[in-house]
Formats: C-alpha cells, structure tokens, sequence
C-alpha cells in the first residue's frame, strides 16, 4: 500500500501574527481536529529558501489511497465540502479561515502518491 501525501500552501493575511497562526495549529491537535481515519501523521511547515521562503503549509500523510478516498473522495470525484468530516470542517471554518487571504477549501494543494514506498522508510 503507497502512501498519500498531501501538500496545503497556506498564504496568510497581511499583519497576521505567526506565533498565534502556529498557536492554533496546536490547538486544533489538541481538539483532536486532526484524528481523522486513515490519517497517519502530518507537520505544519515554515519555508526557509526558494518561492516559500517564510511560507507555511502543511504535509498530511495518510496510510493509503483508499484511506484518502475514503475521506476526501476518488482522484476524479472529490467529495463536497458539506462531506467532510465534521472535525476538518472545524479545522478550516474554525480556525484557519481567520489566518487566511482565502477560504481554506480554495487554498493551492497537491496530494502526491508514494510510488517508492520510501518516504518514511529511507
């Protein structure tokens, strides 16, 4: 089974505060936002070079495609937001709608798949 990652760019609003943004993403762990089937580990990420310099994202990793599938929807049939799990809606209509120039469910992400089965192994 290959693992799927998944990339979400976060593009914060001008004078947003850094520290109260990761603040919040602690927050929603500790609310078990994230304690989603399937979901195996994920990290909130600052850039340090390059175009994200200073940017955030998160990297969610899940244990398979069909785990993903299974909440997000196939590759050519996501499910609606309205599908969602009722902790991620909280996660985006809570929390991160606030920090952010755009709705959460518009944001730029890429979800990749581990064709290697390397990832986490080396």
């Amino acid at each position: 089974m290959s693992l799927i990652i998944s990339i979400h760019e976060y593009e914060l609003k001008p004078g947003v505060d850094e520290e109260e943004f990761e603040k919040a993403f602690h927050s929603a762990k500790e609310k078990g936002l994230f304690n989603l089937p399937g979901l195996k580990e994920y990290h909130l990420i600052k850039g340090i070079r390059g175009d994200r310099k200073n940017k955030y994202a998160a990297i969610w990793i899940y244990e398979s495609e069909d785990a993903w599938e299974k909440l997000w929807g196939p590759v050519g049939e996501p499910k609606s937001k309205d599908e969602y799990p009722d902790e991620w809606k909280r996660w985006e209509d809570e929390i991160l709608s606030e920090f952010l120039i755009t709705e959460p469910d518009k944001i730029t992400f890429t979800s990749y798949k581990d064709v290697g089965n390397y990832f986490l192994t080396g």
